[in-house]
């Protein structure tokens, strides 16, 4: 059973007043409890040629590489987030560029956005949440042993858009987006 976080009252299943969906809503005061998906930010470091990857020293997917993210925090933006992430997991400054992808995964109630960055420096480390931290070519990539699709489709689309001279220019990167089905699971 949840309780109403205002009054601790019990909650119940319903559709509210002008809502089209079901909500947690509190039997005693009315409050309307919405759960609603989590933002998960994260960066595609670069330093020269080469990607920053981050071996997961957590569940899920402990063991697996990942590009650095996480969830982002309230009073960040999306991309202080990804920044962030990339610090705490990888120890590595970057210069924040242009969101480059997101991918919804219903199935996980996320949302995950990942931005172009680049390296200021190569120093970088494990940070907590990390076994390894390394930089790898395309030809390097783990493919095989990726945490998650959506880091998985990420790479695919940075390394084709950079094989056709798209990070060259000034020109706008264009957002890649698409949704993640749960049979993708890797």
């Amino acid at each position: 059973m949840k309780y109403c976080s205002d009054c601790a009252a019990p909650l119940s299943l319903k559709v509210p007043t002008d809502d089209a969906r079901l909500r947690h809503v509190c039997d005693s005061c009315g409050s309307i409890h919405y759960q609603n998906p989590r933002n998960v930010v994260g960066s595609i470091s670069v330093y020269g040629d080469k990607v920053l990857l981050c071996k997961r020293a957590i569940e899920p997917r402990l063991g697996y590489w990942t590009l650095p993210a996480g969830f982002m925090e309230l009073g960040e933006s999306t991309s202080a987030g990804a920044a962030r992430e990339t610090m705490e997991e990888a120890g590595a400054v970057v210069e924040m560029g242009p969101l480059f992808s997101l991918l919804n995964v219903p199935h996980a109630e996320q949302v995950h956005l990942f931005y172009l960055a680049q390296m200021i420096n190569p120093d970088f480390c494990a940070g907590e949440e990390s076994l390894e931290v390394a930089l790898f070519s395309e030809n390097e990539i783990p493919w095989d042993q990726l945490a998650f699709p959506t880091v998985k489709q990420t790479l695919i689309w940075f390394f084709e858009d950079r094989a056709k001279g798209l990070f060259n220019d000034s020109s706008p990167i264009a957002l890649r987006t698409r949704d993640i089905d749960p049979s993708e699971r890797i």
